[in-house]
C-alpha cells in the first residue's frame, strides 16, 4: 500500500511522507537476502533499544511501530501503532523466524489474487480461533448469515455502514466487499474507505478486526475502542447517525450500573442485546435524504427477546410504532453451535414508516438434517430460498405475515409460530421432540431470568 501511495503522490507532484521510515520498512530489514537473523533479529524486533540493520543504534522495531502517531484522524500511522501496541513476538529462535520471514516475502503483495488468498486465509484463522475460544467465541458470526444480511440491506456508495459490536469485523468486511464493485471513480474509492465503521470493546477482537479490514483493502479501518453502550442514547444527535447498521450484538451478558444509566429508566435491562437494540434504534438516520433509501438495520437476536415482557416489551413497542419492522427471519437450530443452543432470529427494520405488518420467514433445514453444527454449519444455499422470496413477499409454507395491531395486543410478543407448521408433520420422532424440549427449557430459563429482573426492579421502586 505504501508503494502505491508513493507512486500516486509523486505522479501528483507532491512530497511523499511514508508511514514507516527506514530502516523499519519491510524492504529494509526483511526482504534482503542477507538480512539479519538469529539473536540479532530477535533483539531488533523485541528490544526497546537495538542495533539497526545498518549498524547504528535506535528504537527496536516493535517499540518504533508502537510510538507512531499520525497528523490527523485518517493517518495510517495511527492504525499501525494501534495494531502493534498489543503485539508480542512469541518466537524465540531467530533463525526459525528468519525462515518465516523469507516465506512471507515470497508473497506477491502487488497481486490482487494473492492478497485475496491472504485475506481468505486470515478469515480461516479467525474461524479456527473461534473454535478454540469456547465461551469467548461469541464474536464470530457464520459468514453465510453475514453475507445474507448484507445482501438484503444492499448498502450503496455514499452510505455509512456501522457495526457497534463488530468483533473481528465480519460484517464490515462483507459490507466493504459488497460496496467495492460500486466504486467506479477515485472519489468513490475515497468515499468507500470511509463507508464502514465499527466499535469493539474487547482488545483481541479489536486488533483482529483492524488486521481483517487491512487485509481486505481498507486502508484506514475506522473502529473505535471501548463499549459502544457507554453513551446516553437520548443525547445521540442526527450528526452521529448512520444509514445502515448490521450487527450480532452480544447477548446473555450483563452490563454495569453506569452503562444502564445511559438508557431510559423503564427500559433498563441486564440483557445486553436489548441495550444494543435501543442503541441501534437511536443510531439510525431519521432525516430523509433525497436519492437515499431510508436508514435500515439487520440485527441478530436470541429467541428470548421475541417473547420477553417488561422492559423488553416496551422496547419492542417502540420498534413497532416508530420503525418499520418488516421482516423476522427465524433461523434453524444450531446456527451458532456449539457456543449456544438458543434459537436465533434476524430482525430487519427501517425508518420509513411505523410498522403495519411483520413478515416471518422460517429458514428450513436441509433434507435429512435435524440441526446445524460446528462440523456441518449453515451454508449460503440454505438461505437462498429466503433471498429468492424476499422481493415477492407472498405467503407460502415457510412465510407468513402478522398485522402489527395483533402483535401490540399480545403485549408485543413477536414469537409467532408458523401457522402452517402443524400441517407439515403430524408425528415427530423422539430426537425432534427432545430438541423441542431443550429449546423450551432455554426459553423458560430466559423468562425466569427476566422475572427475577422485574422482581428486583419492583423492590427498588
Amino acid at each position: 500500500m505504501e508503494r502505491v501511495r508513493q507512486t500516486e503522490t509523486e505522479l501528483d507532484g507532491r512530497r511523499f511522507i511514508p508511514a514507516v521510515e527506514p530502516p523499519y520498512r519491510w524492504r529494509d530489514w526483511a526482504s534482503p537476502d542477507d538480512g539479519i537473523s538469529g539473536e540479532a533479529l530477535i533483539a531488533f524486533i523485541n528490544n526497546d533499544q537495538a542495533t539497526m540493520p545498518g549498524g547504528e543504534t535506535g528504537l527496536g522495531l516493535f517499540a518504533y511501530l508502537r510510538q507512531l502517531q499520525g497528523d490527523d484522524s485518517g493517518d495510517r500511522r495511527d492504525v499501525i501503532a494501534t495494531v502493534f501496541r498489543g503485539a508480542v513476538n512469541r518466537m524465540i529462535n531467530g533463525y526459525l523466524l528468519r525462515d518465516v520471514i523469507n516465506k512471507v516475502d515470497e508473497i506477491h503483495f502487488a497481486s490482487s489474487e494473492e492478497i485475496h488468498t491472504l485475506g481468505t486465509l486470515y478469515e480461516s484463522m479467525l474461524r479456527e480461533m473461534r473454535d478454540a475460544a469456547g465461551d469467548s467465541g461469541e464474536f464470530y458470526t457464520p459468514r453465510p448469515v453475514v453475507r445474507f444480511m448484507v445482501e438484503m440491506l444492499a448498502p450503496k456508495i455514499g452510505e455509512i455502514v456501522l457495526d457497534p459490536a463488530c468483533g473481528t469485523g465480519g460484517f464490515l468486511v462483507e459490507s466493504y466487499l459488497h460496496l467495492l464493485p460500486q466504486a467506479q471513480t477515485i472519489a468513490d474509492r475515497v468515499t468507500l474507505g470511509r463507508s464502514v465503521v465499527g466499535g469493539e470493546a474487547k482488545p483481541l477482537p479489536y486488533l483482529l478486526a483492524q488486521m481483517n479490514l487491512l487485509l481486505h483493502g481498507v486502508e484506514f479501518p475506522q473502529i473505535s475502542t471501548g463499549n459502544s453502550l457507554a453513551v446516553k442514547v437520548a443525547e445521540i444527535g442526527e450528526r452521529e447517525r448512520v444509514d445502515v447498521i448490521l450487527t450480532n450484538p452480544p447477548f446473555g451478558g450483563e452490563e454495569e450500573r453506569g452503562i444502564l444509566d445511559n438508557f431510559p429508566p423503564d427500559r433498563q435491562t441486564a440483557e445486553t442485546a436489548l441495550l444494543f437494540l435501543q442503541l441501534i434504534m437511536r443510531k439510525l438516520r431519521r432525516r430523509v435524504v433525497q436519492g437515499k433509501a431510508p436508514a435500515r438495520a439487520a440485527v441478530v437476536v436470541p429467541n428470548g427477546i421475541l417473547f420477553a415482557g417488561g422492559p423488553a416489551a416496551r422496547i419492542k413497542e417502540e420498534l413497532l410504532t416508530r420503525f418499520n419492522l418488516h421482516t423476522i427471519v427465524r433461523l434453524p437450530n444450531g446456527v451458532f453451535s456449539p457456543y449456544t443452543s438458543i434459537n436465533t432470529n434476524l430482525l430487519f427494520f427501517d425508518t420509513s414508516t411505523p410498522s403495519e405488518e411483520v413478515w416471518y420467514y422460517e429458514v428450513a433445514l436441509p433434507d435429512g438434517r435435524k440441526q446445524f453444527s460446528k462440523t456441518s454449519p449453515i451454508q449460503s444455499s440454505d438461505l437462498a430460498a429466503c433471498a429468492a422470496w424476499w422481493s415477492s413477499r407472498v405467503e407460502e409454507p415457510r412465510a407468513w405475515r402478522v398485522p402489527v395491531a395483533e402483535l401490540l395486543a399480545s403485549g408485543c410478543n413477536l414469537d409467532v409460530r408458523n401457522p402452517q407448521a402443524a400441517g407439515r408433520a403430524s408425528i415427530k420422532d423422539p430426537s425432534a421432540l427432545l430438541e423441542e424440549l431443550a429449546t423450551l427449557e432455554n426459553q423458560i430459563l430466559e423468562q425466569l431470568g427476566l422475572l427475577r429482573e422485574l422482581d428486583a426492579e419492583t423492590r427498588i421502586q
